[in-house]
């Protein structure tokens, strides 16, 4: 089974490269002439975008092709106070410099927004902020030239006092999703409210496919047994065109279990790997911990030392 590893947003070994560069609405306000303001924000999400290119240029210098770009891509894009800003055309240079690597070094990327977009919610207003959200990240995903399937990881949302009303919730609203937006979501357990087994039951019903998150589901009901949940996790992705993904995280310590740990545990990742071994032909992990491309690295330099893996490069191996 191969095994590629990735990473998220950003790099600690790159220096002024942040891709998350923003600009406050406020500060925002206090510019006088607003064109002048919106032009800054537009120099911003260049700024933002160039940085993208060095970390992929990174990436591939270290054989890593599977990436997480920022969710913060673009300063205030979906505020409610700059509803006519066409946001994509001044990024159209630097997005198609993007599109051009990202095909020519065959590299898998996605998006994970952020927590407050929430497809479940009983409120009109917050499901159509999240689905603008949504919208912006589709928008940049074709202004990349990549396919938007399946390339936007989400959680079910919120409890709201009742889970079981909380996840129709999410199947009444599906039916106000438009259909490209639908196409590249995927579904993850979380770590306090919604179970692998929970997310899996709008993974079948929805056609979704279901990225597994061993950390959460070990602080998040961990005394079900997920090998039995497995095949319908693999299941989920038999219509996908991108191999299975999962997200990979250790945690801190036993104070505070859900939160990321500096490093992946190798043990801890080569048991949930020599769990699924034979499963599929291949697993993308997204490495979630603090110290990003240097805790792939030091994953790597973990796997080494196994005698059931067999490196293939910087960023994959094989595990026999």
């Amino acid at each position: 089974m191969l095994v590629r590893l990735g990473y998220v947003a950003m790099s600690v070994h790159l220096q002024n490269a942040s891709p998350s560069q923003t600009m406050t609405f406020a500060q925002f306000q206090r510019l006088k002439d607003r064109d002048a303001a919106i032009r800054k924000l537009e120099r911003i999400a260049n700024s933002n975008l160039e940085n993208c290119l060095r970390l992929l240029k990174h990436n591939s210098g270290h054989d890593i092709a599977f990436f997480r770009f920022s969710s913060k891509l673009i300063p205030l894009a979906n505020h409610k106070e700059l509803p006519g800003w066409d946001y994509i055309l001044p990024l159209k240079d630097k997005l198609l410099a993007l599109a051009s690597y990202i095909k020519e070094h065959n590299m898998r990327v996605d998006f994970h927004p952020d927590h407050f977009v929430v497809l479940n919610s009983p409120g009109e207003d917050i499901l159509k902020q999240s689905l603008k959200t949504l919208r912006m990240h589709y928008r940049l995903l074709r202004g990349m030239r990549v396919d938007p399937k399946h390339r936007c990881v989400l959680h079910v949302g919120g409890g709201y006092s009742d889970k079981e009303m909380a996840l129709e919730q999410f199947i009444m609203n599906w039916g106000d999703v438009p259909r490209g937006i639908q196409d590249m979501i995927m579904l993850e357990n979380d770590d306090t409210t919604f179970t692998l087994h929970e997310t899996l039951y709008l993974g079948e019903k929805l056609a979704v496919p279901v990225v597994f998150d061993y950390h959460h589901h070990l602080t998040n009901d961990g005394s079900l047994d997920w090998r039995e949940d497995w095949p319908r996790v693999v299941e989920t992705w038999k219509h996908s065109a991108l191999p299975i993904k999962m997200h990979i995280s250790s945690p801190r310590d036993e104070r505070d279990p859900r939160a990321h740990a500096d490093y992946i545990d190798p043990a801890m990742f080569l048991t949930f790997l020599r769990e699924i071994k034979g499963s599929v032909s291949q697993v993308d992990c997204m490495i979630e911990a603090k110290q990003k491309d240097e805790a792939l690295f030091q994953l790597m330099q973990d796997m080494q030392k196994q005698n059931d893996i067999e490196i293939v490069d910087g960023a994959s191996f094989y595990i026999k």
